[in-house]
């Protein structure tokens, strides 16, 4: 019997210090999060960010956190409720990080009489800390204690033309109504070296912080795997799809941690910088998200926001991520049910 998991990042359990520090705790002392050795891993996060961060952290959790719960939760849940009404086996929900593991969600289908399962990382992009670290994970759970347990997981699918539509779509369909001078495409984002790392090349993606860095454009199987060339491609992709013209948007990427240098450029010194330069009216759309979370309500749609007023800026759009948006439920039901029949076919 086949089943379905889908997968996301995960959410505190409360917007209280004590969970939120439980929830860091765990995020990031993830090798592939904060990629350096365990005794620095182990000094920087339990020595220092767990005795600082969680209060802050909580704080930004309250402002956004829903009735029902947290929002990243709420609305990953309904989208599995959405998603289960056009897949004919069972498909569950887990979190990478958080009371809702990977474990739980794979022994609930066990429990179901599942055999195979379909993994489905709801990131458009691949990335170490995101994709990677949930394909491993799952691995090492399948092999501790569902040995006789079957896994396939669901490619990238930042180019794939349907994803593309889908989301090119909701954009337009927010934005009907509304004017705005600049279109910017925030993504979540990663140290550089992490690309580097998710070369499989070895030789393909050169240490840049240029925003237009050729590499990107060079065709290579390097691409596969690189996390800023699948998010400047969502961004050409979509632009192309709604007919933009090339100085009305652009890429920039957000949530920087320490020193070290991160994708570039950065969405709050974008935003200030278009504000300055006196674009008015800005909307911004972060793909790099399925579902609203801290990262989108409250670092965008607040922080962003204030920004863009303090150096000038009038209206702020902020483009919904697409929960649980009709066709991006089909899309991924779509992916589900074409595993099940490539299945039965071999």
């Amino acid at each position: 019997m086949k089943g379905a998991l889908l997968v996301n990042l995960g959410s505190p359990d409360s917007p209280e210090p004590k969970d939120v520090k439980k929830y860091l705790g765990e995020f990031l002392m993830d090798e592939r999060v904060i990629d350096v050795p365990l005794w620095a891993r182990t000094l920087l996060v339990k020595g220092i960010i767990l005795n600082t961060r969680p209060k802050a952290s909580a704080k930004a959790y309250k402002k956004i956190w829903w009735e029902e719960g947290s929002p990243l939760i709420v609305l990953s849940e309904q989208l599995q409720e959405k998603v289960q009404e056009h897949v004919a086996f069972p498909v569950a929900l887990a979190m990478r990080y958080g009371s809702m593991t990977i474990k739980k969600g794979l022994q609930e289908l066990v429990d179901k009489g599942c055999d195979e399962v379909f993994l489905v990382p709801l990131y458009p992009q691949f990335a170490m800390a995101t994709t990677e670290t949930i394909l491993v994970l799952a691995e090492e759970i399948r092999q501790a204690h569902f040995p006789n347990l079957k896994i396939e997981s669901l490619k990238p699918f930042y180019n794939n033309p349907e994803y593309i539509s889908v989301l090119a779509n909701s954009i337009k369909e927010d934005l009907k109504d509304k004017e705005y001078e600049h279109l910017l495409f925030s993504y979540h984002g990663i140290p550089e070296r992490h690309i580097r790392k998710s070369d499989i090349t070895k030789s393909h993606c050169k240490p840049s912080n240029k925003e237009n860095c050729v590499c990107c454009k060079t065709p290579s199987k390097a691409h596969e795997f690189c996390y800023k060339h699948q998010c400047k491609e969502v961004t050409r992709l979509v632009g192309e799809y709604l007919e933009l013209e090339p100085d009305t948007y652009s890429t920039s990427f957000q949530s920087r941690l320490g020193f070290d240098p991160w994708l570039q450029p950065y969405t709050d010194r974008t935003i200030e910088r278009l504000g300055k330069k006196g674009i008015k009216n800005m909307a911004i759309v972060t793909p790099a998200f399925v579902s609203d979370c801290l990262e989108t309500l409250e670092e965008i749609a607040m922080e962003g926001e204030e920004i863009f007023h303090e150096v000038g800026g009038k209206d702020f759009t902020t483009i919904p991520c697409l929960n649980t948006n009709k066709d991006w439920v089909v899309f991924l039901a779509k992916q589900i049910n074409e595993w099940s029949k490539a299945k039965v076919q071999a």
